[in-house]
């Protein structure tokens, strides 16, 4: 992430974590995923993050699905290290963890649930970048779970802190990003962390997506990427049309329920998840299948 021709760019996969039957992280299955989605295209890897089920790891194996994503990855793609945590303190053991083992950037989300003032974010994540600076920092932005949300002039405040290189937007606010784009400093990456929306961000200047949608269909994200950060409005608006039925299903019930059901019915994964998310409905699976079919996965 911390490159000298400038930010990373492209398809960031919000890595799903494989389970067995047990519940038990699938270390070997990750390991094939890693190496599936290196070979679609998919341009970094993001673990350990709403998708990856933060919530219901332990520290133990939040740090093992780290170590070894970072291992599989082998400087062939990035790693963005899922770090974030409502304790500063505890954000800040993962981010020294992530870097130790050789991470190339940490996501932040913002604290949630002790719902901090701007003020109280601002020092957060200004306590992270000073404790791990040589360790990238991406803030995250995603009030509809974390309640909290960070304010346009919390993240120019942020962008000037030495180690914060970007954000994942994940309002799907198009306008919020515009005003990202427009008015942050040169370097400072911006990148949508909601499907729908993140053609629109990239023509507009952004930077990336981090995407649950390329689990499942990691080169076709990694094609729009590319069409819409070269400007192709066509190509990017054709991929996106394609993908649109799929982005839609994926999210019928609360993400990662949908597409970890789908990459289970590819064949790369259990659909096992821990409580309190629970497997997708059999009334919602047919739906999901046929959009799947008609994507051409499967």
């Amino acid at each position: 992430m911390n490159q000298p021709q400038g930010p990373l760019t492209g398809s960031i996969v919000a890595l799903i974590t494989p389970m067995q039957e047990d519940g038990s992280v699938d270390y070997p299955a990750l390991r094939k995923l890693i190496d599936w989605h290196i070979a679609e295209g998919t341009d970094c890897i993001g673990v350990v993050g709403t998708t990856g089920e933060s919530p219901t790891v332990n520290v133990e194996e939040h740090c093992e699905i780290i170590r070894v994503s970072v291992e599989q990855a082998a400087k062939r793609v990035p790693i963005m290290a899922g770090c974030g945590a409502n304790s500063t303190a505890e954000a800040i053991e993962l981010a020294r963890f992530a870097k130790k083992v050789g991470a190339d950037s940490q996501l932040q989300v913002v604290p949630y649930y002790n719902k901090p003032t701007q003020e109280g974010q601002y020092l957060h994540f200004k306590a992270i970048a000073e404790a791990t600076g040589d360790l990238p920092v991406i803030l995250y932005n995603v009030p509809g779970r974390s309640v909290a949300d960070m304010a346009h002039d919390t993240v120019m405040r942020l962008a000037q802190v030495p180690g914060i290189v970007g954000i994942k937007e994940a309002t799907g606010n198009i306008e919020r990003a515009q005003w990202l784009i427009k008015e942050a400093p040169k370097g400072f990456a911006i990148y949508s962390g909601d499907d729908p929306t993140a053609v629109a961000l990239m023509l507009c200047g952004g930077h990336g997506n981090v995407s649950v949608t390329a689990n499942v269909a990691p080169r076709l994200m990694h094609e729009l990427c590319v069409a819409a950060l070269a400007g192709n409005v066509k190509r990017a608006m054709e991929i996106q049309f394609q993908l649109l039925p799929l982005h839609k299903s994926l999210f019928v019930e609360s993400n990662p329920i949908p597409v970890k059901w789908a990459a289970a019915r590819m064949g790369l994964c259990t659909d096992a998840l821990r409580l309190p998310l629970t497997p997708l409905t059999q009334a919602n699976q047919p739906a999901l299948e046929r959009v799947m079919r008609a994507t051409g996965l499967i």
